[in-house]
C-alpha cells in the first residue's frame, strides 16, 4: 500500500477541507481568536511499543485537546503528521478508530497532515476558537486566588504515573489493579467542557501534563506570584500526585468570590474540581502536610517531567 492509498483508506473522511491538496483550508469564525497547539508522541519516549493502537490514537489527540481546554477554547480542526516503520493495516485500523472516536466526540475535523516512513512518531496540531480576549492564560493568577485542579488528587491526578510505574515493574500490582489505573495513562480525558466553562471565572489555567507542581510553577512564574498547596486532600502516593505527570487535568486559579459559581459550572461540566491551595504574594511554592508543616520537596524521589533532564519520567 502506497502513501496516498494509506491516507485515503484510513484518514480521508470526505471533509472537503483540504485533505489531498497542498494546504488545508480553514476559516475561523468572525469575532473569534484561534488557539493552536502541537504535541508529538514518540515511541519509547511517550508510549510503549506494545500499546493498544486504538488507545494511542485516542491519546494522540487527547493531549492536544487538553491544551485547548487549558485556554478555554472550543476545538475546530486538527492536522496529523505520522511517521510509520511499515504499513500495518491492523495497527492503522485501531489507531484511526481511536483517533476519530475522540475527534467526533468534540466535533474536531482532520483537515490535513503528512505521512512518511520512519520510526513511529505522531505529531498533531490542533486548532480551536475562543471569543476575542477571552482565552485563559497562565499569567493571570492574583494574590488571594484559590488554586483548583479538576478531578481528585490521588484518584485522578497521580494515577497515570502509578500505571506507568506498574508497567515498568517498579510497583507491584495485580492485573485488576493495573486495569483500574491504566486508562488514566493511555486514555486521558481532555476537560474541554470545563475549560470552556471557566472562561470569565478562572484567572489562569494550565493542563497537568508534566506534573502538578511543575505545571503550577509555570503559572506562578508567568503571574509573578507564589502559592501555598495543601496535601490533606491527597489520596495515595504524594509523589505520584505532585510530580507524576500525564494526567491532563486542568489546574487553575480563581477568586474566592467564585466558589459558588465554580461548584455550579463543575456540575454542568460533569467534572469534579478540588481546591488545593491559595495564591500568595510571597514568591515561591510552599507545600504543606495535614498539620501545616512545610514539606521538603527535595525529598521527593522524582521531579516533574522535563524532556531533556534525566528524571526518568519517559516510558
Amino acid at each position: 500500500m502506497g502513501e496516498f492509498d494509506l491516507i485515503a483508506k484510513y484518514f480521508n473522511r470526505d471533509t472537503k477541507q483540504g485533505i489531498g491538496d497542498d494546504c488545508a483550508i480553514f476559516t475561523p469564525t468572525a469575532g473569534m481568536q484561534l488557539c493552536i497547539s502541537s504535541d508529538m508522541l514518540v515511541e519509547g519516549r511517550h508510549f510503549f511499543a506494545d500499546v493498544d493502537p486504538e488507545a494511542l490514537g485516542h491519546k494522540a489527540l487527547a493531549v492536544n485537546l487538553s491544551d485547548l481546554a487549558a485556554c478555554g477554547a472550543t476545538p475546530r480542526a486538527f492536522t496529523l503528521a505520522l511517521s510509520l516503520p511499515d504499513v500495518n493495516e491492523a495497527w492503522l485500523t485501531g489507531f484511526s478508530r481511536g483517533l476519530f472516536a475522540l475527534a467526533d466526540l468534540h466535533d474536531c475535523t482532520l483537515i490535513g497532515g503528512d505521512t512518511t516512513k520512519g520510526p513511529l512518531n505522531i505529531c498533531i496540531t490542533v486548532f480551536g476558537e475562543v471569543p476575542r480576549g477571552a482565552a485563559l492564560l497562565r499569567s493571570g493568577a492574583k494574590v488571594g486566588d484559590d488554586i483548583y485542579v479538576s478531578g481528585a488528587v490521588g484518584e485522578h491526578v497521580g494515577q497515570a504515573r502509578l500505571a506507568l510505574e506498574i508497567l515498568r515493574g517498579n510497583v507491584e500490582a495485580t492485573a485488576e489493579e493495573l486495569a483500574s489505573v491504566r486508562h488514566r495513562l493511555e486514555r486521558p480525558t481532555p476537560r474541554v467542557d470545563l475549560g470552556v466553562a471557566l472562561r470569565g471565572v478562572a484567572t489562569s489555567c494550565i493542563d497537568v501534563s508534566d506534573g502538578l507542581l511543575g505545571d503550577l510553577g509555570h503559572i506562578l512564574k508567568a503571574s509573578s506570584v507564589g502559592a501555598s498547596v495543601q496535601t490533606a486532600c491527597i489520596k495515595g502516593s504524594l509523589e505520584f500526585a505532585l510530580a507524576g505527570g500525564d494526567d491532563y487535568e486542568l489546574l487553575f486559579t480563581a477568586p474566592s468570590s467564585q466558589r459558588d459559581a465554580l461548584q455550579t459550572l463543575s456540575n454542568k461540566a460533569c467534572t469534579r474540581v478540588t481546591c488545593i491551595g491559595q495564591v500568595t504574594g510571597e514568591l515561591g511554592l510552599r507545600v504543606l502536610d495535614p498539620t501545616d508543616k512545610v514539606i521538603d520537596l527535595k525529598a521527593l524521589s522524582f521531579a516533574s517531567f522535563d524532556h531533556f533532564s534525566n528524571n526518568g519520567n519517559n516510558v
